[in-house]
């Protein structure tokens, strides 16, 4: 007897359905086979799926097996098809009923019968509702991130035993509750450090503040022990609150890669992302036989924190430049492209020399000319000019390390952050564009609009700094966030001196 069920495969960030078509008909006895391009971990589904059916409690049917995953010509990989596969097999051998028209069966089972955590359930359960699909059997650990999906009813299982008996209205499960129904603005994230316990580098925390507001990159370059790492860990307490569409979308991207917290279906903190220099080029920006987002995606509506930029690879910061200006980025193989999301706001900090002192007034550097600049020259201009924000980090003197004063809170700095992010919002409504740093030139050309005075500041300092047009148009972007911050509609010629004192500077 002939039985489909409907189950989902991941490509990428997006789910595929996938019919799984279950023969069970007279012919060599024990045979099982299964056809449709099954990767490795669904051809040893076959083992899986007879043991679970055995320690179940159910029969194996003596009769031959065969199982395909259509459409045959897309590679399936994972272990989401041992439920389905099992379902059909017993549907087929008339042990469950063989009606799922509107049914998807998404779980890998243990040897007991019972079922395990899939990746990417959220993105599976999205497109199967999108297709017309109105009951998700998931395991039951991940049943709260698909119930994130609305309008789909969600029916977590443990067990391929309670299943049986659940389809055969024995026992029914209970669905489980609508996730998406949480308001994101009643939930109070915690952070890892907060502004008030940086003591000085106000001028640090005001540019950071700029880029919060405008989602710009910046560049922090200081001796060692300036503070550099603690400023860039602070900086999730002054973003914005995640939206519940940004929060659907970071939280796709972690349950893909197998991230997404057993007690977190919903991720409410923006991402904070620190990779280790020794990075490769696909942990940076995502690849593999079989494509994985990189870091770079994992920050997507978060920070990414490159500590020591000059220790990462010269050709794997190369990799960022793309990433930088488009957003998003694409990974081409032989069997396909996949594109991963990548709008996240870069920190990077760095030491001026090799020893690190150099321009410092407490130590010596004992750093050549040469190394100073060979150190430097690591970062190549191309990638420094895609970052809006440079600015130095000097010591902090000791009256400001041993004062008891605290300084202004994180939620005092991301209060005005989220005024200037509502402002843009409603400047941008109706597009896709969420903040400054997203703007391309039609869009400075309308936004920041500068008076005479105005016009003659940013035609001598791109003279005078060399600016490229990415450069010129960046400055424009950070004065209008600046402008933003300070509640002002018309780009001031204050905001625009604020905007070119973050340009590249020469530390050497």
């Amino acid at each position: 007897m002939l039985a489909r069920i409907k189950s989902c495969a991941l490509i990428g960030l997006e789910g595929v359905l996938i019919d799984v078509e279950v023969d069970v008909h007279r012919g060599q006895i024990g045979r099982f086979d299964m056809v449709g391009l099954p990767g490795a971990a669904v051809q040893e589904s076959r083992e899986r799926v007879r043991s679970a059916i055995v320690n179940s409690g159910l029969q194996f049917p003596q009769q031959r097996v065969t199982v395909n995953l259509a459409p045959a010509d897309l590679r399936k990989n994972g272990p989401a098809f041992d439920l389905p596969i099992a379902v059909g097999i017993l549907a087929g051998a008339n042990q469950l009923p063989l009606e799922f028209a509107e049914s998807i069966f998404i779980g890998e089972l243990s040897l007991d019968g019972s079922l395990r955590h899939v990746n990417g359930v959220i993105s599976m359960a999205s497109h199967a509702c999108e297709q017309g699909i109105k009951v998700a059997y998931v395991p039951a650990v991940d049943a709260p991130e698909a119930a994130l999906v609305p309008g789909l009813e969600v029916i977590p299982v443990t067990s391929l035993a309670e299943l049986a008996m659940h389809l055969n209205n024995l026992m029914l499960i209970e669905p489980c509750d609508d996730g998406a129904s949480a308001d994101l603005n009643l939930l109070k994230p915690e952070y890892a450090s907060d502004f008030s316990e940086i003591r000085g580098q106000e001028h640090v925390k005001r540019a950071l503040e700029v880029a919060a507001a405008g989602g710009h990159c910046a560049l922090m370059v200081g001796p060692p022990g300036s503070g550099k790492t603690l400023l860039a860990r602070s900086m999730p307490s002054i973003l914005p609150r995640l939206d519940i569409n940004e929060a659907l979308d970071v939280t796709r991207i972690y349950s893909v890669a197998g991230l997404l917290p057993s007690d977190e279906p919903l991720l409410t903190r923006r991402p904070f992302r620190a990779p280790h220099h020794t990075i490769s080029q696909a942990g940076l920006v995502g690849g593999g036989n079989w494509p994985r987002p990189g870091e770079i995606s994992l920050a997507h509506r978060g920070v990414l924190f490159l500590d020591e930029l000059p220790e990462f690879g010269q050709r794997t910061l190369e990799v960022l430049r793309q990433p930088l200006e488009d957003h998003v980025v694409t990974i081409s193989r032989a069997s396909g492209s996949l594109s991963f999301p990548a709008n996240c706001m870069l920190i990077a900090a760095m030491n001026p020399c090799p020893c690190g002192y150099y321009g410092d007034e407490t130590h010596e550097c004992t750093c050549s000319r040469g190394q100073i600049e060979g150190y430097q020259k690591r970062v190549s201009g191309p990638l420094l000019d895609r970052i809006d924000i440079h600015m130095a980090v000097p010591r902090v003197p000791y009256e400001k390390i041993s004062g008891l004063e605290p300084g202004e809170s994180s939620l005092a700095i991301r209060e005005r952050v989220e005024k200037a992010r509502e402002i843009q919002r409603e400047r941008f409504k109706g597009t896709a564009l969420q903040s400054n740093a997203d703007m391309g030139p039609g869009e400075i050309r309308k936004q920041c609009v500068l008076d005479e005075q105005g016009r003659a500041i940013i035609r001598a300092a791109t003279i005078q700094l060399g600016l490229s047009a990415r450069g010129y148009h960046r400055v424009l972007k950070l004065a209008r966030t600046i402008a933003d911050l300070a509640g002002s509609v018309q780009i001031e010629v204050t905001h625009l001196a604020e905007a070119l004192q973050y340009r590249r500077q020469e530390f050497s």
